[in-house]
């Protein structure tokens, strides 16, 4: 597979978290930690029928355990802290410092065997953080040192995934197959934290178990096995500038299917991350060129 191929394979992974808000809206009132663990079993069942229908069973027989607690520590961990900042911050100020992890992975990425990190994707990345920042932060009322246990699950929310991200790079041999472990693993994971932590509830309606359904299909499914090729085998600085996409993305789905309100600052964001992401590909485009 080339390079950008995979990268663009990568990149159907922040489309489709692009529709997480969307369809968690219509799974209300059902608690986070138990549609975790739903999600992640149906987007491991449908690893297992992936791996079932290709044959290949037998190209999980070689993975070392600790991979697999890698894996779901990274998967795990990532939401588990997300949810948690979202209890103990605001969700506007709590959510953009999680997601530093775009920057996170353009700047870690550089440590990387074959990767070099160039001005270009920094400035990039900071371009479209801010871009992302005036989605983000719309309903924002400021940072309160009184939720600074909030902002540091964010901080370390923001560190797991572009952790896992990019060391998932230098375990590039290890199959994609091996993502339906860990999402099996999640899943009892969360379900275990729901069992302790909250009180069970289901959907209401048929729209609602649709949206769920669909949330373990795409965003918190078929999102994780594409990410893992993008990263592993694609321009892994590119595609964490792109990422910062997802949040505008996301709310422009919320804005067509009537569940929030246009902003001017959308158009200005747009911009923004437009920007960087180009600025970022331009990047990764001269350091394709061979040196005269």
């Amino acid at each position: 597979m080339t390079r950008s191929r995979a990268t663009s394979i990568g990149f159907l992974a922040v489309l489709l978290w692009a529709l997480l808000a969307l369809f968690t809206v219509y799974t209300v009132p059902m608690p986070p930690l138990q549609l975790n663990a739903v999600c992640f079993a149906i987007g491991g069942v449908i690893g297992v029928i992936w791996i079932g229908a290709t044959g290949n069973l037998k190209r999980l027989r070689g993975v070392r355990w600790y991979i697999y607690v890698f894996g779901t520590t990274g998967l795990f961990g990532y939401h588990f802290l997300y949810f948690s900042a979202l209890r103990a911050a605001p969700a506007a100020e709590a959510g953009l410092i999680a997601y530093l992890w775009p920057l996170l992975i353009v700047l870690f990425s550089g440590l990387l065997p074959g990767e070099r990190l160039r001005p270009g994707h920094v400035a990039g990345a900071a371009i479209s953080f801010a871009g992302a920042a005036l989605v983000v932060m719309g309903g924002a009322s400021g940072f309160d040192p009184a939720h600074l246990p909030g902002y540091l699950l964010a901080g370390g929310c923001a560190l797991t995934w572009a952790g896992y991200s990019v060391l998932s790079r230098r375990l590039g041999k290890i199959p994609t197959e091996s993502v339906a472990v860990f999402c099996i693993l999640t899943a009892l994971l969360s379900l275990l934290a729901h069992l302790l932590l909250e009180q069970t509830v289901w959907p209401a309606g048929i729209l609602g178990w649709g949206a769920m359904l669909a949330l373990g299909i795409g965003p918190v499914g078929l999102a994780f096995y594409v990410w893992d090729i993008g990263v592993k085998q694609g321009d892994i600085q590119l595609l964490g500038v792109a990422s910062y996409a997802a949040p505008l993305l996301s709310t422009l789905a919320l804005i067509v299917a009537g569940a929030a309100q246009p902003r001017w600052s959308l158009l200005v964001a747009a911009a923004l991350i437009a920007g960087g992401a180009l600025l970022a590909g331009r990047a990764s485009g001269t350091a394709k060129k061979p040196q005269a």
